[in-house]
């Protein structure tokens, strides 16, 4: 088994002015494509051929870093696609997941003061999540291509929505001004998906 690019239901102008096209298009053509053919040539001839990405992920760790940061760059991307969606008109979530947010984090408005912060405050290239772990809602954030659900982290569960924080996500329409990327990111979150991710990571 091999893996592939997840199809796009959207063109890459169609997040403008929160992202600019030449921005998605390099993303998801040159960054993203170079995580999973990597990935696919790391696992070549490996047993973890027949693996699921997320079985990838668990085992990591143990492996050389080609596979961690491949296998996380293929993941991570195929996650942020799907959670984003363009024109948006429903920039908040259902009352189930509302309330959801609330009980965990007092209020929608908290819990995006809470992620933004993260992201800002995350040293580096990396990506910030929400997770759920143990049934409850974290934030936290990871270095590189890692996440989750790979081992020893400092950052575990399952990830339901992350941003993604590598210059190459932002750096050619904000250059250093990643606030007002993070800022931008709540503009274009797709709150049907993550509440579908939500429900999925539930029944794990």
């Amino acid at each position: 088994m091999s893996f592939k690019l997840p199809k796009l239901f959207y063109s890459y102008k169609d997040f403008e002015p929160y992202i600019d096209r030449k921005t998605m298009n390099i993303h998801y053509n040159k960054h993203h494509a170079n995580y999973t053919n990597n990935l696919n040539k790391a696992i070549l001839n490996t047993n973890m051929i027949n693996f699921s990405i997320t079985k990838i992920l668990k085992i990591a760790h143990v492996e050389s870093p080609i596979i961690r940061n491949n296998s996380g760059g293929f993941y991570n991307h195929n996650l942020f696609w799907e959670i984003l969606i363009p024109n948006i008109k429903y920039v908040h979530p259902s009352s189930d997941l509302n309330d959801i947010l609330n009980k965990n984090f007092n209020s929608f408005d908290s819990f995006k003061e809470t992620f933004s912060k993260v992201a800002a405050n995350h040293f580096g290239s990396g990506w910030v999540w929400l997770c759920v772990k143990e049934e409850k809602l974290t934030i936290c954030s990871t270095g590189n291509q890692d996440n989750p659900l790979m081992c020893g982290m400092g950052c575990e569960g399952v990830p339901i929505l992350g941003l993604d924080l590598w210059e190459h996500a932002y750096y050619l329409q904000y250059q250093n001004r990643r606030l007002d990327y993070i800022s931008s990111f709540w503009k274009i979150v797709n709150w049907i998906q993550v509440e579908e991710n939500y429900k999925k990571a539930m029944k794990k």
